[in-house]
């Protein structure tokens, strides 16, 4: 029995654990994957918005500013990547400059600091490769890039360490009201909880019409991205949008945390909930846009294209609160929802401690430490590391320089990678140039070995996902036997 179920542990499921920690509640988290971050929370631009396109008045804008103010304390506490680097909205004909004095207009009123309408000359002096056919721009220096699997994965791990439980390949088949609570049946048992949290993602309008009387409707939105090679390292300097349109803000072009640069996304509706399939159409046309926007891209320097899903609502809004009783809502979650996740996660924990009755937890623990990356210490520290920790010396991922000391943390640490996604979200192995060509047999040796199970049950994400079927011995052995 659970004082609060979450159904999510994606980036918005993960925040309202992780604020909710702060309090003595007893809270499990149940997800239908074999990790955190399996949905849109690994899937998306990796952008910190600063709050100038949310419409004013809406939640989106409300939940976006206050997330993008605390976004820099909070990656501080929980050790992830983040950079405020800024960001641009570029204006390509002097026609659509109304259009821009309105994006600025909104940002202003929804308590954005530091905008700005630049012109030509310094928009050029900020974003040398911009292209020749823009006017002006919207700079917005709040504006920011982090890295989404970090960010989730450290707010599950601090809520883990601060008592919250993590139930893995678990889904939810149904869902009953109980004289004190909800009784939650899924494929790994029973639960019963006080209350419930629906942060399902793309699935949240089924969890929600399962138990409100009012019904909403999700429409899954692919967004199709291609990611540029490390020698593509600062084409841009700082994200740059097109100005937005009614399906969201264009093909973006934006330097990484780690040093890549991204593109993207399209925003084509789908009915498949797992339709995350790039197309060549979606590729090209992206592509396309975003040489509208900055010249000479080095396109060439793609390393990898992958897609995502964002939870739109037909509303356009984001849905939080309590829909009915005992059962709140964090559906419709889709831009700006990593950057709205911390203040989610913030009022909706307020919200449901304040409705209970809930104190605060004596032996909070507000901080987390993420893997230790060696390359960001001295030569004489790492050496001094080498020492102690001999595994810091044996580079695993050549692409992305990852040892295996970094793979072994990332295996043994709280809710610890499972799967060579799993490694490849914590450490970056595998999210090189050569895309995990080489370093996928060591990193599944080193699963194998540090989780003591078989070599042939290592998966890629989770199971049906195996990445061998048999020995090339055993298979001769059968084939002289049959013979």
């Amino acid at each position: 029995m659970y004082d609060v179920l979450i159904i999510g542990a994606g980036v918005t499921g993960c925040a309202v654990a992780r604020w909710l920690a702060r309090y003595d509640v007893r809270v499990c988290v149940l997800d239908r994957e074999e990790d955190v971050c399996c949905g849109t929370s690994k899937a998306n631009s990796a952008i910190a918005h600063a709050g100038f396109d949310a419409r004013h008045g809406t939640k989106m804008a409300q939940f976006n500013v206050r997330g993008s103010e605390m976004m820099e304390s909070v990656a501080k506490e929980l050790d992830f990547s983040y950079n405020r680097c800024g960001s641009l909205v570029v204006c390509l004909s002097e026609d659509d400059l109304d259009r821009l004095e309105a994006l600025y207009e909104n940002g202003v009123k929804n308590g954005v600091k530091g905008l700005e309408i630049i012109d030509r000359a310094r928009l050029r002096e900020l974003e040398p490769n911009v292209s020749d056919d823009a006017v002006a721009a919207l700079w917005a220096p709040t504006g920011a890039i982090l890295c989404p699997f970090e960010m989730t994965l450290a707010f599950a791990e601090n809520a883990a360490e601060n008592g919250t439980e993590f139930f893995f390949d678990t889904e939810v088949r149904s869902i009953a009201r109980e004289q004190d609570g909800w009784r939650v049946e899924t494929n790994n048992g029973t639960f019963y909880a006080r209350a419930l949290v629906n942060a399902a993602g793309v699935y949240a309008d089924v969890i929600h019409n399962a138990v409100c009387e009012t019904k909403i409707h999700i429409t899954p939105r692919r967004g199709d991205y291609v990611l540029l090679d490390h020698a593509a390292q600062g084409f841009v300097r700082h994200t740059v949008f097109q100005l937005p349109g009614k399906l969201g803000k264009g093909v973006l072009v934006s330097p990484t945390v780690h040093g890549n640069v991204i593109v993207g996304p399209t925003a084509i509706d789908v009915e498949d909930r797992e339709g995350t399939n790039t197309t060549a159409e979606g590729i090209a046309t992206l592509m396309q846009k975003a040489l509208l926007s900055v010249k000479n891209l080095p396109l060439r320097q793609t390393i990898t294209s992958f897609a995502g899903l964002r939870a739109h609502e037909d509303g356009s809004e984001f849905l939080i609160g309590e829909s009915a009783p005992d059962f709140f809502d964090c559906a419709g979650i889709e831009s700006p929802g990593l950057s709205s996740a911390p203040a989610i996660g913030e009022y909706l924990s307020e919200r449901i401690a304040s409705r209970y009755g809930y104190g605060a937890r004596k032996e909070y623990r507000a901080t987390r430490r993420g893997i230790l990356d060696p390359k960001t210490l001295s030569k004489e520290e790492w050496n001094a590391l080498i020492e102690k920790e001999p595994a810091y010396g044996q580079i695993i991922c050549r692409c992305e320089s990852v040892t295996e000391g970094e793979i072994i943390d990332a295996i043994r640490r709280p809710l610890g990678a499972k799967s060579l996604d799993g490694v490849k979200r914590r450490t970056r192995a595998g999210m090189g140039r050569c895309q995990a060509g080489f370093c996928s047999p060591r990193v599944m040796e080193i699963l194998a070995r540090e989780r003591n199970v078989p070599l042939e049950s290592i998966t890629k994400n989770g199971k049906g996902s195996e990445l061998i079927v048999g020995t090339t011995k055993d298979a001769y052995a059968e084939a002289n036997d049959e013979a």
